[in-house]
């Protein structure tokens, strides 16, 4: 059974209001004496607060629960910045639970360990739900909202980057700089809404250069490291694509890796651009040329839009841009 204030009081030989007003460091009605004695007494007996229940009672949670896939990328460190650096100003604490990568059963456990105590919002990063969990936190009535994810339909609010023109605005500079045999690798095109308007971005832009694809060219895959390595190792040595557009970060230092091993030079072999624009693009050489995206005002617009009273379901798309550096190289026709 945990310990209650009577408990303490009881120990300490004081009222239940002293301990009350002690252990919310209210300093009126006590001496420092006694206030030492509450404090020591209280962690003797191993008492915790229960801010369960004095959020019941101000009817104010302080808690915002951050649910996070396990998708071994680091772009969500750039949207946990942003929703730590705006919860904090606003008294709010964050709590970070993980829903491993498509897996209904963990999705469902961390639900309902955030269902189960009091929490301000829930912001899901980069995390699609399976239909019998998006409708128990549906149900819920909790504020929440899905960063770096966007869904058809009006139900469900979202900040994210316009996933169809990432693939098209990417592989419309690739063109622009002369390439017309274009890979797409480790996008996952198979059970990923981001992935899927990627790769249909990528085949627009083609088709109005009037390039004829070749489904050699995708190399589909979760985003990680490995993934960009099998689709390098896919290529081969003497590949059919003069470019890769990969679809992270982490993917594309993976396809130049593979890509050395293989014997090839980035860019003067092969051109690489990724998708995510994260530190990581600045800290390997060749510096790699990529589609970025606002992940840090994704995290600050997730906590504004929670903390906002009275607002409709925001669907919101964060700018993206091409940054130029030193991966891709301009070919002469």
């Amino acid at each position: 059974m945990s310990v209650t204030i009577k408990d303490i009081a009881k120990a300490a030989g004081v009222s239940p209001g002293t301990v009350s007003r002690v252990l919310a460091n209210k300093a009126e009605f006590f001496s420092a004496k006694t206030a030492r004695k509450v404090r020591s007494v209280a962690q003797e007996l191993g008492y915790r607060k229960n801010t369960a229940a004095a959020e019941l009672v101000t009817r104010q949670s302080h808690d915002l629960a951050v649910i996070v896939n396990t998708t071994k990328t680091n772009f969500a460190n750039h949207i946990i910045e942003g929703i730590q650096e705006t919860a904090f100003p606003a008294g709010l604490n964050v709590i970070m639970l993980y829903a491993g990568d498509t897996n209904s059963e963990q999705q469902r456990r961390a639900l309902n360990t955030v269902i189960e105590r009091s929490v301000r919002g829930i912001l899901l990063l980069s995390l699609e739900l399976d239909p019998e969990n998006l409708t128990l936190l549906q149900s819920t009535q909790i504020p929440y909202c899905f960063l770096s994810i966007s869904f058809q339909g009006p139900q469900s609010p979202f900040i994210t980057s316009d996933d169809w023109q990432v693939g098209y605005q990417a592989t419309k500079y690739l063109l622009a700089q002369g390439h017309r045999q274009i890979g797409l690798a480790a996008v996952d095109t198979q059970t990923s809404i981001t992935g899927k308007l990627r790769v249909a971005g990528y085949q627009q832009a083609l088709r109005e250069a009037g390039v004829a694809s070749s489904p050699h060219w995708i190399h589909p895959g979760d985003y990680s490291y490995a993934a960009g390595q099998a689709a390098m190792q896919s290529y081969g040595r003497q590949p059919e694509v003069s470019a890769v557009l990969a679809g992270s970060d982490m993917a594309a230092i993976g396809v130049m890796n593979q890509a050395r091993m293989l014997g090839l030079t980035v860019p003067s072999d092969l051109s690489v651009m990724s998708i995510d624009g994260t530190e990581l693009c600045d800290i390997v050489q060749p510096q790699i040329t990529s589609l970025t995206q606002s992940f840090y005002d994704m995290g600050v617009a997730g906590v504004q839009h929670l903390l906002a009273k009275d607002t409709p379901t925001v669907q919101t798309y964060t700018p993206i841009q091409v940054i130029e550096r030193d991966s891709v190289m301009k070919r002469i026709p």
